[in-house]
Parts: structure tokens; sequence; C-alpha cells
């Protein structure tokens, strides 16, 4: 892939906007705002009311919970664009590159700032806190079923762990690669000078940021003891924690609605001159229809947490029983999101390691209209198959079958992507960096994951595995060793991109080894605990199942140690790692072509486009 030279950064004033209170708003006037109206709103709701009755207490939590969201979004200025073109005052030009952060170093990582780079780390910091908060509480919870009968946590512990544990990772998982790759990498890649709508861009993570503590709230309000799935009427049941739950939810529906529309519109729009559909790199395919994906099915789980609110603060009754609703309801609107959910985290993932392939085995990606049709496919049939999820649960058993076959049919698109990276693969000589480690990590990952789910797709097979660890293990087997592997190989790789320096190879490698090995053991052991009848979110078991927690619980310790030590080499590496090369990897697409740290304006001459990204040993065309 080929671009026009660039000429000189051209020289910019130092951006004055003059006392503005643009100047003044940052991460603390938002939290400090954000305490405000949740505080204000709290004890103003609470005033008057009779707060034995618990409808009462939930609305007002509730809404105390929004409150604190709009709050910081105030205080951090977030709207204060829209405001002044409002009144006919719009933002200056000053303004503008101030938002953007032009000249001002670290502090703008702390504020609402418009340039997608900036965005870019905010999500990967952010999604290193998330798995660092989920994993802990993951540590916690193999802690406890080392040995049967432990009493390391209590059992209503032990239940908000697995509900907090599980929405936690979730989260960070939909956003692991769409949010920092897809925010500071996709726009270069695609040869453009930003994102389409840089406001909603930054609007997108703040919106994240302000779910957080509401999540976290749910400890100090007795936790959530339903699983992450919160299925009614457990959900209308439970304690006031839930409620953090549901505006969590909600919150995130919103993020993930502005940063699926921007990312969209801007691979649609922003696609620098010469760069066909055919010649437009396979991450940002996937990443487009990933989120392309997201758009239309996580709506339905933001409806149904909607519902759930009303249930629990004006006494609707959408899934009370006993006054005519239908806890089936809930089910089908979860796991209408929650299906396509998996293949919302899985396709970035398997995306980024399709461009690391031939990159690292010099050789043209295999079929890149087999891996786009792969996409495609499993998106299309990933609507499909959601009721697979309730063949136990007595809705409509007429349908069992046809959706057996749709679920069983899913393996046809996902084949043709194991296809396209073998293929690549193929009598090559892979150049064996971490990145290319975590190719092959992904075969074996996702072959075992998908063979799993290939019985639990089968009505008989589902009869008897259901509701145990069996079905644990597979689906960590899908989401993390496949999505999370995808990620951190897209880490290794982007790395030098989005730091400017290298990745400390010898903590890369020893951490690739202590998580695969022991991911591995940790959920091998799950498979067996589980066919032998162990059931899942249980927090005692019998002994018949004490050997293969007790060597699932030591995977869990390797892979905990090769995080940290993940951890460690990307803060050491970030600091006083070795200087990174423009293209330390020899790769064709354009986030190459483009120096570190990258300018405001990625590029100072607009690229042109004059073959595809994968032309390895063979003549532009």
């Amino acid at each position: 892939m080929t671009t026009l030279s660039h000429a000189p950064a051209s020289a910019r004033p130092v951006p004055n906007p003059q006392k503005s209170l643009i100047t003044k708003l940052n991460m603390g006037t938002g939290m400090v705002l954000g305490i405000i109206f949740c505080w204000g709103t709290y004890y103003g709701m609470k005033a008057g009311r009779d707060m034995t009755d618990s409808h009462n207490v939930n609305k007002v939590l509730l809404m105390s919970m929004f409150a604190w969201s709009i709050g910081f979004l105030i205080g951090i200025g977030a709207f204060i664009g829209p405001f002044r073109w409002l009144i006919g005052k719009d933002l200056t030009d000053e303004e503008q590159l101030y938002l953007a952060g032009d000249g001002q170093g670290i502090s703008r990582y702390f504020k609402y700032c418009t340039d997608h780079k900036v965005v870019g780390i905010q999500y990967l910091v952010g999604v290193m806190a998330l798995l660092g908060v989920g994993g802990t509480m993951a540590m916690m919870i193999r802690t406890n079923l080392a040995t049967p009968g432990s009493h390391f946590v209590t059992p209503v512990v032990y239940n908000s762990l697995v509900g907090l544990h599980g929405i936690t990772m979730i989260i960070a998982m939909i956003i692991v690669a769409t949010g920092p790759f897809g925010n500071y990498i996709m726009p270069i890649m695609i040869g453009a000078a930003d994102m389409a709508f840089p406001r909603l861009n930054a609007l997108s993570w703040w919106v994240l940021f302000t779910a957080v503590p509401v999540l976290c709230s749910a400890w100090f309000l007795g936790g959530i003891p339903t699983g992450w799935t919160a299925y009614a009427p457990l959900s209308d049941q439970a304690g006031p924690g839930m409620n953090a739950f549901v505006a969590t939810i909600i919150i995130f529906a919103f993020s993930t609605a502005i940063a699926g529309m921007n990312i969209t519109t801007t691979v649609v729009a922003m696609r620098a001159k010469g760069m066909k559909w055919n010649r437009v790199p396979i991450f940002v395919i996937g990443a487009t229809i990933s989120v392309a994906l997201a758009i239309p099915a996580f709506p339905t789980f933001m409806v149904a947490m909607i519902q759930t609110a009303m249930d629990r603060t004006i006494a609707t009754s959408f899934y009370d029983a006993n006054l005519g609703g239908s806890g089936w309801l809930y089910a089908n609107l979860f796991w209408i999101m929650g299906h396509p959910e998996v293949y919302v985290i899985l396709i970035p993932g398997v995306a980024a390691l399709m461009e690391i392939a031939p990159v690292f085995v010099r050789k043209p990606l295999f079929s890149y209209n087999a891996a786009i049709a792969g996409f495609a496919g499993i998106a299309g049939l990933s609507v499909l198959v959601w009721a697979h999820h309730m063949y136990m649960a007595g809705w409509m058993p007429s349908l069992n079958g046809p959706f057996m076959v749709t679920t069983e049919f899913i393996s046809v698109p996902t084949g043709l992507l194991f296809l396209v990276l073998v293929g690549t693969m193929w009598r090559g000589r892979p150049w064996m960096k971490l990145p290319m480690l975590s190719v092959y990590a992904f075969i074996w990952d996702f072959l075992i994951g998908g063979i799993t789910g290939i019985y639990l797709s089968d009505v008989p097979a589902d009869n008897y595995l259901h509701g145990s660890m069996y079905v644990t293990a597979h689906f960590h087997y899908t989401l993390m060793g496949a999505a999370l592997t995808g990620a951190i190989g897209g880490l290794a790789y982007w790395f030098p991109k989005m730091t400017g320096r290298m990745l400390n190879e010898r903590g890369g490698y020893i951490s690739f080894w202590f998580v695969q090995i022991g991911f591995n053991v940790l959920f091998l052991g799950m498979f067996v605990a589980g066919a032998t009848g162990q059931p899942r979110r249980v927090a005692d078991y019998a002994h018949l199942f004490a050997h293969a927690n007790l060597i699932s619980t030591i995977g869990a310790y390797s892979v905990g140690f090769g995080m940290l030590v993940l951890l460690w080499s990307i803060i050491h590496s970030w600091r006083s790692g070795k200087i990174a090369p423009m293209n330390p990897w020899g790769a064709k697409t354009l986030e190459w072509t483009v120096p570190y740290p990258v300018p405001l304006v990625n590029f100072d001459t607009p690229p042109v486009v004059t073959s595809d990204p994968y032309g390895y040993g063979r003549s532009a065309k």
C-alpha cells in the first residue's frame, strides 16, 4: 500500500482559548459535579418518601446513579460544544484545538479530548483496569472452589462475585479490540484525518467511564445475586445492588451505540482516495461488521433493563407471572442480544489476527473474500440462534429443532475463518514474534471452543450439559481463548505505533506461555468437572469433583501470574522500553507510514492508495 510523500508538518499557533471555561474542565471537575448531582438527587428524592418501600428505594437509587453520569459529563465538558452552538456562540478555532489536546501532554488523557488517538489510549487503559478487576474476582472464585467445603468467601459473596465478574468481563471484552484499536489505529489505517464525529468519539469513552463507578457501587448495596444474565423475575426481586446492574447496562448501551455509529460512518465515508472496498484492511472490515451487529442487538438488552427498572420502581408487571408478565419475555430479549454479543466480541479479535498473519508470514491474506464472507455469515446467522440458550426452559419446544440447525450451521462461516488463517500460513516461514504466537494460540483455543459448542447446540447433549461447568469452559474458550488472545496479539503488534516503544519481548513470551498453558489447564479441568455433572454457579460441590477443581485452580493461578507479567511488560515498556522504528514489522498498511507521535491531523498530505495491504511478493495492481 503506497502513499504520497508527507510534506513537513505545518506550524500551528499554540492554542490560546483566553480563559475559556473549557480550560477549567477536566476529570476532577467531572467527579465533583457528578457527586453533587448524585447526592443532590438522592437526598432530594428521599425527602418525604417512605424508604421502607422497596419501590421507593429502587427509584431513588436509580435516579441518583443516572444523575451521577449526567453530572460527570457536564462537569468534564461533554456538552459544552452543543450548548455553545445552541446559543449561537460556537467554539473558536483555538478552543477546538484545545479540545483536541494540542500541545497539552499527558493532561489531555484526563480531559474530554476529541483526538481519536487520545481516546484510543483511554480505552486501552480502561480495558486493562476492567480486566484487572474482573480477573481479581475470578481468582477469588477459583480460590473458593479449590477444595470442597471452602469458606474463603460466604455463599452470598460468592454469588455476587460470579455476577460482577461476569458483567465486568463482558463489558471489557466488548471493547477490548474495537475500543483501543478501533479508535487509535483504524482511522489511520484507512487514511482518515480523524474520526467522523470527534466529539461523539470522546463522549463514547466518558459515558462508558461513568458506568464503572455505578457498577462498583453494587458491592456497597448488597451485591447482585442473579449472575451476569440477571434473569427475571429474580432481578425484580433482588436487593438494592441490582439497581447498579440495571443502570450500568443502560449507560453502557448508550456508549456502544455512539461508538458503533461513529466507527461505521468513519469507515464508510472517510477512506483514503483509492481505498476501494477490496483494499480495506481486514481489521477494519471486522471491526465494522462487529459494531454494525452491535447497533441492533444491544438495544434489546437495554429494553430488558428498562422494563426491569420499571418493575422495580413503579410496580409494572413485565416479568411478574402473577400479574400477567412472563420471565420468558426477559429471556428472549436478553438472548437476542446475548448470542450476537459473543460475535461482537469475537470478530474484531479474529480480524486483528488476520491482520497479523500476512505480515509475519510474508504472504498475502489467503482469500480476502472468504474472510469477509465468514465475518458476514457469522454476523447474519448469529441473530438466528438465540433460543439455543432456552432449550431446557420449556419455551416453544417445537422451535428447538430449527434453532439447533441454525446453531450448527454457523460452524460453516466459522470454518472459513480457520481456512483463511491456515491457508495464509500454509508453506510459509513464519517470523515467530509475539504477535504471531497469538495466531497459533487462537487456532488451538478456538478449535476447542468451536467443537465443544457443537455438542451444546445439540438438544439431547445440551439436556445433560446445560447449566454445568462444561458450559462455563466452552464460552471461556471462545471469549478468552479466542477473542482476548486476538486482542493481546493486536496489542503486541500495534504497541509500537500507540506508544513509540517496543513491547518487552522476554516479558511478553513469559506471559504468553504462563497464560496459554494455565488457560488450558484451567478450562480443560472445567470440561472434566462439567461432563461429570458439576453444576455451575455453586459455592460448594461434592468430593467427586475435587481433583478437577484443584487442577483448574492451579491453572487459574498460572493465568493470573502470566497476566501480571504482561501488565509489568506493558508498563515497563511504555515508560522505558526500546524506541520503536516507524515500521518495525515491515507491514504495508497505512498506520505504519506515519511517525510517532502521530500528528494531530494524521497525514500532512492525504494518502493515495494504489494497492491492497497484503501484496507481499507480488506487484502492485
